[in-house]
């Protein structure tokens, strides 16, 4: 059984007037230990990531940045075909800003979390998950990369020795691989079954995956996403699951010991 665990969430997915989800970011930062901030490429603009990292510095939750694709129609969630040295390059440019916005404010990077599709890109090509994790350490020292248990990003960065936390998803299905289902339209979930999936990957380490079976499941971090219909109910309903268990809540950072 885990005894402490991080639980973290999608942040600032607006741009300008317009905003992607129900819950304001507000309301979601005070329920969870590690923020991914967009980074402008996917959603977000500078004034919006200005407001929700000085959010995470108030509530002391760890900084995160959430680069995308550069598919603000998409939202990030459309693969696009481009070789790994212009991603790399968009990824150091979305990770400066919040970095930046960060020093402003007094909170120093504590994680880099690919969105969408690029994320999901990341997880089946060595070559780009050696070049961010490449870049991240020559530009960020110990930023944690966030990625999947069952990727390549999570196998280079063991084995150069960067700092990675392996995330399981609470509001998306499983395949018997162990890998999440990508889906760009999200029914609205019970919130009461996704805290009970998330204490039952907590306790006894496995995930129903959509075909019925129980597969074993290695994390260091829970994530739900803001623009989920019900995300803060379904927030609400994890970081209470959570503390019922006896489950200790807290930044990456904090999980890693680092």
């Amino acid at each position: 059984m885990k005894e402490i665990v991080d639980l973290n969430c999608d942040m600032g997915e607006g741009f300008g007037q317009w905003t992607l989800g129900e819950a304001p970011d507000e309301e979601i930062m005070a329920l969870i230990s590690s923020a991914n901030i967009a980074a402008g490429f996917h959603a977000g603009d500078p004034n919006s990531m200005d407001r929700v990292v000085k959010l995470a510095q108030t509530y002391g939750v760890g900084l995160g940045a959430h680069p995308g694709y550069n598919d603000l129609q998409g939202f990030g969630r459309r693969y696009m075909k481009t070789s790994s040295e212009e991603l790399v390059n968009d990824i150091v440019y979305q990770v400066g800003a919040i970095r930046e916005f960060g020093r402003r404010h007094g909170i120093s990077l504590q994680h880099v979390k690919p969105h969408g599709a690029l994320y999901m890109e990341a997880a089946v090509n060595e070559e780009l998950s050696e070049m961010i994790i490449d870049m991240l350490s020559k530009t960020c020292g110990t930023a944690i990369i966030f990625c999947m248990s069952v990727s390549k990003t999570y196998e280079v960065a063991k084995r150069v020795g960067h700092p990675v936390v392996r995330e399981f998803y609470a509001d998306r299905d499983y395949d018997t691989s162990g890998s999440i289902v990508f889906a760009r339209q999200v029914v609205r979930p019970k919130p009461e079954e996704v805290a009970a999936k998330c204490v039952r990957a907590c306790k006894e380490g496995v995930v129903r995956t959509v075909d019925g079976e129980d597969i074993p499941i290695e994390f260091e971090s829970i994530c739900f996403h803001s623009d989920t219909p019900g995300a803060l109910d379904m927030g609400k309903a994890i970081r209470a699951g959570l503390t019922e268990a006896g489950i200790t809540i807290a930044p990456a950072a904090t999980v890693l010991g680092l």
